[in-house]
């Protein structure tokens, strides 16, 4: 599933608010994410930003008045029925209020009411004015009207007040707009997903682990819960921002994941273990940091639990994904792991390519299913291919997940 903003054709109202100049940022996440973009300025938004800058970013004039070049009498209702899906950043106090009554007196308010498509909309503003009973009414108002509202950001504002009233960063915007389009064919679905590597200490500074970056895991997170599914993350160590609206559990060592992952896995209705566990793990541990002069005997090590296999044994109707990482053999050790940790799905790929696997972008796998089939996928981002994934778990789970895929 490619990201839900492309190919979209998207509206960006820009109202006049001193976090204007953060649309244009927001304008170039929509056009980076291959979405189709226009804009349509209110007159008190020019005076923050120009029109010039909107047009250089997304291609197509700038909508700022009636009667301007350009303009034709049914402008509104052509971009109405165009639209895919719209987006008011900032949202004023007042394009709030009138929108809320259905005021249409320029060209935005114009263009919105003619809107069939979802709307996502992002107020910012002085604290004392968001808080305002009236404004509050108003966003009840628009809320059911069903018209999405993205609460401001607490923080110090521009005028110098502290609270409810800042814009949110543009990709927390985007991410709230993509979950707007996205189908939401995962809601009522608990899902449980695991990433990440896990690091098993030696001494106080030192560990063994792998180059695991999370990126897969935390994909499969932010594009389940972008459809709907109530999604839990637990995550050995990485540099990854949690993803938003994600519960997340962080933790260090295969122990400490294997208790987190047994303390829910009964409430969840999917799991996908996409983190790589470390298979081994010093057999003690050094109180101190061990000079390397005292380090001349060997390390002895031992197993670490194995979490797939214990969830396999274990489950009770859940959807049990795993990930097989291997360097030779892959169809092979990929299907003995389907068989031996009792999955529904595996998905196999060959590391130590530069563009497939860890700390990669993309991934190229091959998604093993129990009744023996093998589906070879292409080169993808791991965005796209987390989409993939979900969409044959759904698949399994329409089947039944003791039934062939």
């Amino acid at each position: 599933m490619p990201d839900p903003l492309k190919d979209k054709q998207i509206v960006l109202g820009v109202c006049g608010g001193i976090a204007a100049y953060k649309a244009v940022d927001l304008l170039r996440v929509l056009v980076k994410s291959g979405a189709s973009t226009r804009v349509v300025m209110t007159r008190s938004a020019r005076a923050f930003v120009g029109p010039v800058t909107f047009e250089a970013l997304s291609g197509h004039a700038v909508w700022t008045r009636f009667g301007g070049q350009d303009d034709t009498t049914f402008r509104h209702i052509a971009w109405a029925d165009e639209a895919d899906g719209v987006v008011i950043a900032p949202a004023t106090a007042n394009i709030i209020g009138k929108m809320a009554h259905g005021i249409a007196d320029d060209p935005l308010t114009t263009f919105v009411l003619g809107v069939r498509a979802p709307i996502l909309v992002c107020p910012s503003m002085n604290v004392h004015m968001y808080e305002n009973r009236v404004v509050q009414d108003n966003v009840k108002r628009l809320e059911q009207a069903g018209i999405k509202v993205l609460r401001p950001e607490t923080g110090s504002l521009a005028c110098g007040h502290e609270g409810p009233g800042r814009l949110p960063d543009v990709e927390t915007i985007a991410e709230e707009f993509r979950l707007l389009l996205s189908p939401q064919d995962l809601t009522g679905e608990r899902i449980l997903i695991t990433a990440g590597p896990t690091q098993e200490p030696v001494d106080p500074v030192r560990f063994i682990s792998n180059p695991s970056s999370g990126k897969m895991g935390y994909a499969l997170a932010r594009v389940a819960r972008r459809r709907g599914a109530e999604v839990l993350l637990i995550s050995g160590p990485t540099v990854l921002p949690d993803p938003q609206g994600v519960r997340v559990i962080r933790l260090r060592t295969a122990d400490e994941m294997l208790n987190a992952v047994m303390d829910h896995v009964e409430q969840t209705t999917i799991i996908v273990k996409a983190a790589a566990v470390s298979d081994w793990r010093p057999a003690s541990i050094f109180e101190h940091k061990v000079k390397k002069e005292e380090m001349a005997r060997p390390l002895l090590l031992e197993q670490t639990p194995d979490i797939l296999k214990a969830l396999g044994e274990n489950k009770k109707g859940q959807i049990l994904v795993g990930f097989a990482a291997e360097t030779q053999n892959l169809t092979e050790n990929a299907r003995a792991k389907l068989t031996a940790k009792n999955l529904d799905l595996i998905v196999a790929n060959l590391i130590g390519q530069s563009d497939s696997g860890f700390g990669s972008d993309t991934n190229q796998v091959s998604l093993l299913y129990r009744d023996g089939r093998t589906e070879a996928l292409p080169l993808m981002d791991k965005g796209a291919l987390a989409g993939v994934i979900l969409d044959r778990v759904l698949e399994i789970k329409r089947r039944g997940p003791m039934h062939d895929a």
